[in-house]
C-alpha cells in the first residue's frame, strides 16, 4: 500500500490517526529501555516526562506510540510476545518488572551480518530459513499490522542486515528510523530511494540525550568558538552490555568510528589531523552492565600559546540515554508521513543523530527541529 493510499484509508476510518504504529528490528537492550520507559511513565502519570524535546510533536504524544510488529534472530525471542521477549537473555533492562501483555509476536529476521563473533555465545540464533522467504514474511507482517514507522535497533556493524531492512521498509511503504551507524539517511543513493518512494527517513546513529558524543562536540565547539586552538582530543567509552561486547570486534566498528569522529570534527572550524583525534568504543567490562563510562580529553593552546587541557568523565545508563531520542524520532517520522514529506528529514536527523546527511551546530539543529515540528520544513 503506497503512502498516500494508507493516509487516505486512515482518514476514512481504516486506520487510527491518533496512534503511531511502530515496528522494531532488534529486540535488545536499546528497545527494552524504550519500551519499558514508555510503560514507566504511563504508570507514573504525576512524573515529569524527562528526556524528550516536547511531550507532543505535531499533536502526537509519547503515549500514542504502539508497537505492532517486531523482528529478531534470537531463538528465545522469536515466537514470543513482545512483553516477554524483552526480558530474554542477554537483555538486562529491568525498570518495569511486569509489563502489560502484548499481542505483538516477534517474527524471525534473517541473520546476515547481525550477529558478531564475540556475542555468538550469548545469542542462539534461530536456524535461519532462506532470506527470500523471510523477506516475504516480513513484508506481509508489516502490511497486515499496518506498520507506519520501522525502527532499526540492530547491533553496530550490521551493514547487510540494515540494508535488508531499509529495502523492506521501502517495499512496505514504511518510514525508516535508523538508530545505528550504517549510513542510510546520509547515503545519497539510499536517500534517493526513499525520496523516490515518497517515504521519510531519519538517521544515522542515534545521539544520547546527554551522551558521550553530544558532550564532546559541545565542549569542542565551546573551545573553538572562544578563540582557543584545539590541537588534540580523544573520547573512549566502556560498558558492560552486549553492545560493548559486540564492539570488541574491530571489523564492525568502521562506520561507528566515522560517525562519532565526524560528529566532533564537524564542530571545529579547522579540521584536526587524523592522528590527533580518536573517538570510539574502547572495551567491554562485564560488571558495568548497562552503565556506560566516557572519558574525554581536549588539549589546546590559548593566548600567548599557553597550553590548556580538560578531562571529563561521564557515567550514564546507556539505554535511558537513547530511548527518549528515539521517541522523538518516531513521532517526527510519523508526522512526515502525515504531511507527505519524503527523503531524509534534515532537521530531525541533524538534531537527533550523530551522522545526519548534513552536520549543523546543535543550536542550529535544534532550531531546525523546532521548525519541522511546526510544519515549516524538513
Amino acid at each position: 500500500m503506497c503512502v498516500s493510499h494508507y493516509y487516505k484509508a486512515a482518514k476514512d476510518g481504516a486506520g487510527d490517526m491518533t496512534s503511531v504504529r511502530v515496528g522494531i528490528v532488534g529486540i535488545g537492550n536499546c528497545f527494552a529501555g524504550l519500551y519499558q520507559g514508555i510503560e514507566y511513565y504511563k504508570r507514573n502519570p504525576g512524573r515529569t516526562i524527562i528526556g524528550l524535546v516536547h511531550e507532543t510533536i505535531g499533536g502526537y504524544s509519547w503515549k500514542d506510540i504502539e508497537f505492532v510488529s517486531a523482528f529478531d534472530v534470537g531463538a528465545n525471542k522469536v515466537g514470543e510476545p513482545l512483553h516477554k521477549a524483552i526480558n530474554q537473555y542477554p537483555n538486562m533492562v529491568n525498570w518495569v518488572l511486569e509489563m502489560p501483555e502484548s499481542n505483538c509476536i516477534v517474527k524471525e529476521s534473517p541473520i546476515l551480518d547481525g550477529v558478531g563473533l564475540f556475542v555468538q555465545n550469548r545469542i542462539s540464533p534461530v536456524k535461519g530459513r532462506p532470506t527470500s522467504v523471510l523477506r516475504e514474511e516480513a513484508l506481509a507482517e508489516l502490511k497486515s499490522t499496518r506498520t507506519e514507522v520501522l525502527v532499526n535497533h540492530l547491533p553496530v556493524g550490521s551493514q547487510k542486515a540494515t540494508e535488508f531492512w531499509a529495502d523492506v521498509a521501502l517495499d512496505a511503504g514504511c518510514a525508516f528510523v535508523n538508530c545505528i551507524p550504517v549510513f542510510i539517511a546520509s547515503h545519497s543513493e539510499w536517500e534517493s530511494r526513499f525520496r523516490d518512494k515518497g517515504l521519510p527517513v531519519i538517521g544515522d546513529d542515534v545521539k544520547g540525550v546527554v551522551g558521550a558524543t553530544i558532550v564532546h562536540r559541545t565542549l569542542a565547539r565551546l573551545c573553538d568558538e572562544r578563540g582557543t586552538k584545539v590541537e588534540r582530543t580523544y573520547q573512549i567509552n566502556v560498558g558492560g552490555n552486549t553492545d560493548f561486547l559486540n564492539m570488541k570486534e574491530q571489523e564492525r566498528l568502521h562506520s561507528k568510528k566515522i560517525s562519532k569522529t565526524e560528529s566532533v570534527q564537524s564542530q571545529l572550524r579547522t579540521r584536526l589531523p587524523d592522528e590527533n583525534i580518536y573517538v570510539g568504543p574502547s572495551d567491554f567490562i562485564p560488571f558495568l552492565g548497562n552503565t556506560k563510562l566516557m572519558f574525554m580529553r581536549i588539549e589546546g593552546t590559548m593566548w600567548a600559546d599557553r597550553p590548556y587541557n580538560m578531562e571529563v568523565r561521564l557515567e550514564v545508563d546507556d539505554k535511558a540515554n537513547s530511548a527518549g531520542i528515539v521517541v522523538d524520532a518516531i513521532r517526527c517520522a510519523k508526522l512526515a508521513m502525515d504531511r507527505g514529506e519524503k527523503g531524509a528529514l534534515i532537521g530531525p536527523s541533524a538534531y537527533l543523530m550523530k551522522h545526519p546527511p548534513k552536520q549543523y551546530t546543535d543550536p542550529d539543529a535544534r532550531a531546525m527541529f523546532e521548525r519541522f515540528a511546526q510544519g515549516e520544513g524538513r
